[in-house]
């Protein structure tokens, strides 16, 4: 383009800031490449002959495709545009994400989030098979699913689990506080396979020597607190999730049997994108500034 445009080999190597026998090698070596002159050659200026003409307009359109995606990347790098696939449990869908995310699209505008809403096992799938960048997960994660693809985590929070009834039901009456015991003779509302609430809530009662009872099962987080809040039964449920039903009672267990850790997740391996490592500082300045979007609910520690 350079020749082309100054008709002349040692103007168009002052333009380009190299020598001019440098110049007349690349072009000598792409003419060798085409198998044909892109110049006619005299003793002053140059022409382009009928090939180079040809050329000219398509070396145009591909270094303004070179620099339209130096831009496009620079501007992901930069965070100025670009996706982020966000996972995330139930529970922290509808209490941490959200601020989060707020927080996330004020400083980063251009880039377009994804979110994934499922349970912890299912998240961390999604982490492995390279579906979801970064992950709020409940911690630890399984250690027969990181001998698949290893995780990166990093804990956030720890939360205690709380039973929740309608507030006529027999223990928000009498109970300030229980025992995993006391779950015994009570109907639950148990979520579907997958959940870790359910593996959580299932193991306490298993190690008090009893199968817990349930009246439903294989519902979503909203599913089991509407099932509550009409009077079919209980649920264990994470301690943050009870603010955002005031119709709800939390029990409190004692001491605080059934407890959980928050954190965020990464595929292991491999450096996370910058968009991800903005995310999870989001998340960590929300985390450390606020202490919780919203009153800090009880039994919650920031760790």
């Amino acid at each position: 383009m350079a020749v082309a445009e100054e008709r002349h080999f040692t103007r168009a190597a002052a333009r380009l800031h190299v020598a001019q026998p440098s110049v007349s090698a690349q072009i000598r070596k792409l003419e060798t490449e085409l198998g044909t002159a892109l110049f006619h050659r005299g003793p002053g200026e140059v022409s382009v002959t009928q090939a180079g003409e040809v050329l000219l307009p398509l070396a145009r359109q591909v270094l303004a495709d070179v620099e339209e995606a130096i831009g496009r990347v620079r501007e992901v790098g930069e965070l100025r545009r670009g996706r982020l696939a966000v996972g995330a449990t139930p529970s922290l869908s509808s209490t941490l994400l959200p601020a989060a995310l707020v927080r996330y699209h004020h400083a980063h505008p251009g880039v377009t989030v994804q979110v994934v809403e499922d349970g912890s096992r299912r998240l961390v799938a999604g982490l492995q098979a390279g579906e979801i960048e970064v992950a709020l997960v409940i911690l630890p994660v399984r250690a027969e699913q990181l001998a698949t693809v290893p995780l990166a985590t990093v804990p956030l929070a720890e939360e205690e689990l709380v039973l929740v009834v309608p507030p006529g039901h027999r223990l928000a009456a009498t109970r300030s506080s229980l025992s995993v015991e006391d779950l015994r003779d009570v109907a639950l509302v148990m979520f579907r396979d997958g959940y870790d609430l359910r593996a959580a809530t299932v193991a306490a009662c298993r190690s008090h020597g009893f199968e817990p009872s349930f009246v439903a099962e294989g519902g979503e987080m909203d599913g089991v607190l509407s099932l509550v809040e009409a009077g079919l039964g209980a649920a264990v449920v994470p301690s943050i999730v009870v603010a955002e039903h005031p119709r709800l009672c939390g029990v409190r267990f004692r001491p605080a049997e059934l407890r959980r850790t928050i954190g965020l997740a990464y595929r292991g391996g491999v450096s996370p994108s910058r968009a991800a490592e903005a995310f999870a500082a989001e998340v960590s300045g929300l985390l450390g500034g606020d202490g919780w979007p919203g009153p800090v609910p009880a039994g919650l520690r920031i760790l």
